[in-house]
Protein backbone atom coordinates (compact mmCIF):
# COMPACT_ATOMS: atom_id res chain seq x y z
CA UNK A 1 0.00 0.00 0.00
CA UNK A 2 1.04 3.49 -0.54
CA UNK A 3 2.11 5.83 1.78
CA UNK A 4 -0.81 7.91 -0.18
CA UNK A 5 -3.37 5.60 0.41
CA UNK A 6 -2.34 4.90 4.15
CA UNK A 7 -2.75 8.54 4.96
CA UNK A 8 -6.41 8.26 3.47
CA UNK A 9 -7.26 5.16 5.33
CA UNK A 10 -6.28 7.04 8.66
CA UNK A 11 -8.01 10.00 7.65
CA UNK A 12 -11.12 7.76 6.57
CA UNK A 13 -11.53 6.24 10.04
CA UNK A 14 -10.73 9.58 12.18
CA UNK A 15 -14.90 10.22 11.95
CA UNK A 16 -16.85 12.20 14.05
CA UNK A 17 -18.83 8.52 15.67
CA UNK A 18 -14.86 7.84 16.68
CA UNK A 19 -14.39 11.50 18.22
CA UNK A 20 -18.02 11.07 20.02
CA UNK A 21 -17.35 7.59 21.69
CA UNK A 22 -14.60 9.24 23.76
CA UNK A 23 -16.13 12.33 24.55
CA UNK A 24 -19.29 12.71 27.13
CA UNK A 25 -21.40 15.72 25.49
CA UNK A 26 -18.94 15.32 21.70
CA UNK A 27 -20.40 18.20 19.52
CA UNK A 28 -19.58 18.33 15.24
CA UNK A 29 -18.04 22.11 15.57
CA UNK A 30 -15.87 20.98 18.58
CA UNK A 31 -14.25 18.09 16.66
CA UNK A 32 -13.89 20.04 13.40
CA UNK A 33 -12.06 22.52 15.82
CA UNK A 34 -9.63 20.10 17.43
CA UNK A 35 -9.03 18.53 13.90
CA UNK A 36 -7.71 22.32 12.40
CA UNK A 37 -5.28 23.17 15.41
CA UNK A 38 -2.79 24.09 15.12
CA UNK A 39 -3.78 26.45 12.97
CA UNK A 40 -7.03 27.25 15.36
CA UNK A 41 -4.61 28.38 18.14
CA UNK A 42 -2.08 30.47 14.71
CA UNK A 43 -5.18 32.45 13.88
CA UNK A 44 -6.78 33.42 17.22
CA UNK A 45 -3.54 33.71 18.75
CA UNK A 46 -1.85 35.31 16.05
CA UNK A 47 0.61 38.62 16.45
CA UNK A 48 -2.10 40.71 14.41
CA UNK A 49 -4.98 39.87 17.08
CA UNK A 50 -2.52 40.74 19.68
CA UNK A 51 -1.39 43.76 18.83
CA UNK A 52 -4.77 44.89 17.80
CA UNK A 53 -6.27 44.56 20.77
CA UNK A 54 -3.02 46.02 22.48
CA UNK A 55 -3.46 49.38 20.42
CA UNK A 56 0.19 48.83 19.12
CA UNK A 57 -0.66 47.73 15.97
CA UNK A 58 0.88 49.84 12.70
CA UNK A 59 -1.79 52.06 10.95
CA UNK A 60 -0.19 51.17 7.71
CA UNK A 61 -1.26 47.40 8.80
CA UNK A 62 -4.19 48.18 9.75
CA UNK A 63 -5.11 50.02 6.54
CA UNK A 64 -3.42 46.86 4.77
CA UNK A 65 -6.05 44.84 6.38
CA UNK A 66 -9.42 46.56 6.11
CA UNK A 67 -8.65 46.96 2.60
CA UNK A 68 -8.50 43.44 2.04
CA UNK A 69 -11.09 42.79 4.10
CA UNK A 70 -13.11 44.65 2.74
CA UNK A 71 -12.62 43.24 -0.79
CA UNK A 72 -13.23 39.74 0.94
CA UNK A 73 -16.65 40.78 2.89
CA UNK A 74 -18.65 41.17 -0.94
CA UNK A 75 -18.09 37.75 -1.33
CA UNK A 76 -18.76 36.37 2.43
CA UNK A 77 -21.90 38.06 2.02
CA UNK A 78 -22.41 36.37 -0.95
CA UNK A 79 -22.15 33.05 0.54
CA UNK A 80 -23.88 34.25 3.21
CA UNK A 81 -27.03 34.81 0.98
CA UNK A 82 -26.41 31.69 -0.66
CA UNK A 83 -27.18 30.16 2.64
CA UNK A 84 -29.86 31.71 3.53
CA UNK A 85 -31.87 29.10 0.54
CA UNK A 86 -30.22 26.66 1.95
CA UNK A 87 -31.44 27.24 5.39
CA UNK A 88 -33.73 24.19 6.56
CA UNK A 89 -36.27 26.53 8.02
CA UNK A 90 -37.74 29.96 7.94
CA UNK A 91 -35.89 30.79 11.56
CA UNK A 92 -32.93 30.28 10.07
CA UNK A 93 -33.32 32.14 6.89
CA UNK A 94 -33.96 34.71 9.49
CA UNK A 95 -31.46 34.31 11.07
CA UNK A 96 -29.23 34.22 8.31
CA UNK A 97 -31.26 37.65 7.12
CA UNK A 98 -30.71 39.68 10.36
CA UNK A 99 -26.77 38.74 10.54
CA UNK A 100 -27.11 40.38 7.08
CA UNK A 101 -28.62 43.22 7.58
CA UNK A 102 -25.60 44.28 10.36
CA UNK A 103 -22.75 43.52 7.62
CA UNK A 104 -24.16 45.79 5.23
CA UNK A 105 -24.80 48.41 7.87
CA UNK A 106 -23.37 48.82 10.89
CA UNK A 107 -19.82 46.57 9.53
CA UNK A 108 -20.18 49.06 6.32
CA UNK A 109 -20.10 52.09 7.83
CA UNK A 110 -17.33 50.97 9.92
CA UNK A 111 -15.48 50.64 7.03
CA UNK A 112 -15.82 53.64 5.08
CA UNK A 113 -15.29 55.84 8.42
CA UNK A 114 -12.04 53.80 9.02
CA UNK A 115 -10.78 53.93 6.07
CA UNK A 116 -10.33 57.71 6.18
CA UNK A 117 -9.07 57.92 9.58
CA UNK A 118 -5.93 55.92 7.76
CA UNK A 119 -6.04 58.25 4.99
CA UNK A 120 -7.01 55.65 2.46
CA UNK A 121 -7.54 57.12 -0.47
CA UNK A 122 -11.61 56.19 -1.86
CA UNK A 123 -10.15 54.42 -5.33
CA UNK A 124 -8.06 52.22 -2.91
CA UNK A 125 -11.07 50.65 -0.82
CA UNK A 126 -13.66 50.85 -3.24
CA UNK A 127 -11.77 48.72 -6.34
CA UNK A 128 -9.00 47.28 -4.47
CA UNK A 129 -6.56 45.36 -5.66
CA UNK A 130 -6.30 41.82 -4.16
CA UNK A 131 -3.58 40.56 -3.00
CA UNK A 132 -3.01 36.03 -3.61
CA UNK A 133 -3.98 35.56 -0.59
CA UNK A 134 -7.38 37.41 -0.71
CA UNK A 135 -8.33 35.71 -3.82
CA UNK A 136 -7.45 32.36 -2.30
CA UNK A 137 -9.87 32.65 0.32
CA UNK A 138 -12.62 34.02 -1.87
CA UNK A 139 -12.34 31.21 -4.06
CA UNK A 140 -12.58 28.43 -1.21
CA UNK A 141 -15.68 30.56 -0.21
CA UNK A 142 -16.78 30.24 -3.53
CA UNK A 143 -15.85 26.53 -3.92
CA UNK A 144 -17.81 25.26 -1.07
CA UNK A 145 -20.56 27.57 -1.98
CA UNK A 146 -20.68 25.84 -5.42
CA UNK A 147 -19.74 22.46 -5.01
CA UNK A 148 -21.59 21.53 -1.61
CA UNK A 149 -24.70 22.15 0.28
CA UNK A 150 -25.91 23.55 3.23
CA UNK A 151 -23.25 21.54 5.41
CA UNK A 152 -20.35 22.38 3.30
CA UNK A 153 -21.43 26.31 3.14
CA UNK A 154 -21.58 26.14 7.00
CA UNK A 155 -18.25 24.05 7.17
CA UNK A 156 -16.35 27.71 5.66
CA UNK A 157 -18.71 30.01 7.26
CA UNK A 158 -18.30 28.61 11.37
CA UNK A 159 -14.68 29.17 11.29
CA UNK A 160 -14.41 32.29 9.34
CA UNK A 161 -17.01 34.02 12.37
CA UNK A 162 -16.05 31.99 15.22
CA UNK A 163 -12.30 33.19 15.27
CA UNK A 164 -13.21 36.74 15.10
CA UNK A 165 -15.45 36.02 18.20
CA UNK A 166 -12.72 33.88 19.62
CA UNK A 167 -9.89 36.49 19.76
CA UNK A 168 -12.33 39.56 20.09
CA UNK A 169 -13.70 38.78 23.33
CA UNK A 170 -10.16 37.84 24.83
CA UNK A 171 -9.53 41.54 23.65
CA UNK A 172 -12.72 43.16 24.72
CA UNK A 173 -11.79 43.70 28.39
CA UNK A 174 -9.65 46.36 27.67
CA UNK A 175 -10.16 48.14 24.47
CA UNK A 176 -7.60 50.21 22.48
CA UNK A 177 -7.99 54.21 21.96
CA UNK A 178 -8.40 54.03 18.11
CA UNK A 179 -11.68 53.52 17.50
CA UNK A 180 -10.75 51.27 13.87
CA UNK A 181 -9.60 49.36 16.40
CA UNK A 182 -11.93 49.45 19.33
CA UNK A 183 -14.65 49.38 16.88
CA UNK A 184 -13.71 45.85 15.22
CA UNK A 185 -13.30 44.23 18.74
CA UNK A 186 -16.61 45.50 19.50
CA UNK A 187 -18.00 44.35 16.26
CA UNK A 188 -16.67 40.69 17.05
CA UNK A 189 -17.66 40.79 20.86
CA UNK A 190 -20.91 42.21 21.48
CA UNK A 191 -23.79 39.88 22.53
CA UNK A 192 -25.70 39.78 19.46
CA UNK A 193 -22.50 38.41 17.41
CA UNK A 194 -21.72 35.88 19.78
CA UNK A 195 -25.12 34.61 20.03
CA UNK A 196 -25.30 34.43 16.22
CA UNK A 197 -21.78 32.27 16.18
CA UNK A 198 -23.36 30.52 18.98
CA UNK A 199 -26.28 29.51 16.63
CA UNK A 200 -24.34 28.91 13.65
CA UNK A 201 -21.90 26.04 15.23
CA UNK A 202 -25.49 24.40 16.70
CA UNK A 203 -26.72 24.47 12.88
CA UNK A 204 -23.74 22.36 11.73
CA UNK A 205 -23.51 20.45 15.35
CA UNK A 206 -26.81 19.46 13.73
CA UNK A 207 -26.29 18.85 10.62
CA UNK A 208 -23.01 17.50 10.87
CA UNK A 209 -23.45 13.91 12.11
CA UNK A 210 -25.97 13.05 10.34
CA UNK A 211 -23.65 13.32 6.78
CA UNK A 212 -21.73 10.19 5.82
CA UNK A 213 -18.29 9.77 7.12
CA UNK A 214 -16.61 10.70 3.55
CA UNK A 215 -19.44 14.30 3.71
CA UNK A 216 -18.06 14.68 7.36
CA UNK A 217 -14.22 14.04 5.73
CA UNK A 218 -15.09 16.67 3.27
CA UNK A 219 -16.63 19.16 5.59
CA UNK A 220 -13.61 19.07 7.58
CA UNK A 221 -11.16 19.51 4.90
CA UNK A 222 -13.17 22.64 4.37
CA UNK A 223 -13.30 24.14 8.08
CA UNK A 224 -9.43 23.18 7.65
CA UNK A 225 -8.76 24.88 4.40
CA UNK A 226 -10.65 28.18 6.11
CA UNK A 227 -8.42 28.11 9.34
CA UNK A 228 -5.38 27.96 7.68
CA UNK A 229 -6.78 30.93 5.11
CA UNK A 230 -7.54 33.18 8.80
CA UNK A 231 -3.87 32.20 9.24
CA UNK A 232 -2.55 33.26 5.64
CA UNK A 233 -4.82 36.60 5.95
CA UNK A 234 -3.32 37.85 9.43
CA UNK A 235 0.40 37.04 7.56
CA UNK A 236 -0.38 38.82 4.77
CA UNK A 237 -1.90 41.79 6.74
CA UNK A 238 0.91 41.97 9.57
CA UNK A 239 3.93 41.64 6.61
CA UNK A 240 2.32 44.70 4.70
CA UNK A 241 5.21 46.87 6.76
Amino acid sequence: MSDASTTATIEDADTFDDYAESHDDPRFTDWLRERSEPAWSDAVDHRFTRELGAGTLDETVMAAYLTQDYAFVDTLVGVFGYAVGQAPTMAAKRRFVEFLDVVTDDEDAYFERSFDALAVPPENWQTPERTATTEAFIDLLLAAKEQGGYAETLAVLVPAEWIYRSWATREAEDRPEQFYLAEWIDLHANDDFVAFVTWLREQLDTVGPTLSPRRQQRVARLFQRTVAQEVAFFDAASNAV
